[in-house]
């Protein structure tokens, strides 16, 4: 066969112009690490504050901390190789805010316990039976969006706090999360919580660590049942768990054009929950915000690859929450209002969210307004917590609103239709 018609071999130069274009498996795993980083890095001092806020022992948060980091992973590793899609899973945040802010609901641990045992019992009777699903997700976006903000909003006023009282070392926290905001807003958070855990060693020195239980290990806690702290913390976190977490984490899984099957999703992550109660986790959920980076393109060009970044992140949440007593023995060295303000920081983005929805609605804004504003207040009658009186008072609020007084004749006889 003549030369003229054959296929000129590609020089060495091409090939490895080639092989630099096609896409990596590097490019999922990286991503799978940089989710991980991000939420870890931008929420434990929040779950630590939170189990501590309820009664847990350093110990026990330590536990908790690490029940959460090893069953998220193996939420993660297991649906990611069952279905080959990038389903992910977190710790509930909103949750760990919630906790934060029941700290007048009960110092019983082990109360707080059995309240986390009934959310996990939910989420799995969610994915059993979808019409409580659906029950729990019509609750008035303006409604669930006020009860959250006011969650959040104590807990994203601590940096203005931690400002006055040790500005030493908040303000250089604020002053790069204010830098890495504008440059690179992805780092931003756990940009401060480096700062913060560098202004912690500065200040601390090394003595925390000869008194602390840095290795790993799991506390088994004996719940009880209080239908009052059952009331007060288990239902509203098994109404912020679905409504602030698992709704967006299934709407933007779709936004990738992802179908996340409901009751596998559902019921792996709510029997995660039930058994990390028993060590002192409080909730899992599908992840929102770190999904996206595992389920865009970033991660990788081709859709069915990116199941690799949550497979990777599964792994680096099991190796991460090997840690957890060093973070929690380095988060009891640190002034509490520090800890809250680096909290306050990585929760301003769900703030503005939650601002949002319950604004959404012109008609509704005065219910969602009572709600975000009892539930901030952080009262507590009868031993249940604000934010379940917040939705209560909303609803009855927005019933009252929506009740026909004007089609009622003076008479108070009912109006024709």
């Amino acid at each position: 066969m003549p030369w003229s018609r054959t296929r000129r071999p590609r020089s060495s130069r091409a090939r490895r112009a080639a092989k630099r274009s096609r896409p990596s498996l590097l490019q999922p795993i990286a991503a799978g690490l940089v989710s991980v980083i991000t939420g870890f890095a931008s929420s434990f001092v929040l779950v630590i504050a939170g189990l501590q806020a309820v009664g847990a022992s350093p110990e026990q948060a330590s536990s908790g901390l690490l029940a959460l980091s090893v069953l998220t992973g193996v939420c993660c590793i297991a649906l990611a190789l069952r279905f080959r899609i990038p389903i992910s899973f977190a710790w509930s945040t909103p949750g760990a805010a919630l906790l934060v802010a029941a700290s007048a609901t009960t110092g019983d641990f082990r109360a707080a316990v059995g309240a986390f045992l009934i959310c996990g019992l939910l989420i799995v009777l969610c994915g059993l039976w979808p019409a409580l699903g659906r029950a729990i997700t019509s609750i008035p976006r303006s409604l669930a969006g006020a009860m959250l903000a006011g969650i959040l909003f104590p807990i994203c006023v601590a940096p203005i706090t931690a400002a006055v009282e040790v500005p030493w070392l908040a303000l250089p926290v604020i002053g790069v999360w204010l830098l890495l905001f504008r440059l690179a807003p992805r780092w931003a958070v756990p940009a401060a919580m480096l700062t913060a855990v560098i202004a912690i060693l500065v200040s601390a020195g090394t003595g925390w660590l000869d008194q602390a239980h840095v290795a790993p290990s799991l506390q088994f806690v004996v719940p009880s049942f209080d239908p009052l702290v059952i009331v007060g913390l288990g239902l509203p976190l098994f109404i912020v768990t679905m409504a602030g977490q698992n709704v967006p984490g299934f709407a933007v899984m779709s936004t990738f054009g992802y179908s996340v099957p409901p009751r596998a999703a559902l019921v792996t992550s709510g029997a995660a929950t039930a058994v990390g109660s028993f060590f002192g986790g409080h909730a899992l959920n599908l992840a929102a915000i770190t999904a996206a980076i595992m389920a865009g393109p970033d991660a990788h060009p081709d859709r069915s690859k990116r199941w690799i970044a949550s497979f990777t992140a599964g792994i680096a949440w099991v190796v991460l929450g090997l840690g957890a007593g060093v973070a929690t023995a380095l988060i009891g060295a640190a002034p509490p209002v520090l800890i809250t303000a680096v909290a306050g920081l990585a929760l301003l983005g769900a703030l503005v969210t939650a601002v949002g929805n319950a604004l959404e609605e012109p008609t509704q804004r005065i219910p969602a307004i009572a709600t975000f504003l009892v539930t901030a207040s952080g009262v507590s009658i009868v031993g249940i917590g604000s934010a379940f009186w917040g939705l209560v008072v909303g609803a009855v609020i927005m019933l009252w609103a929506a009740f026909p007084w004007r089609g009622r004749r003076a008479t108070g006889e009912p109006a024709k239709p």
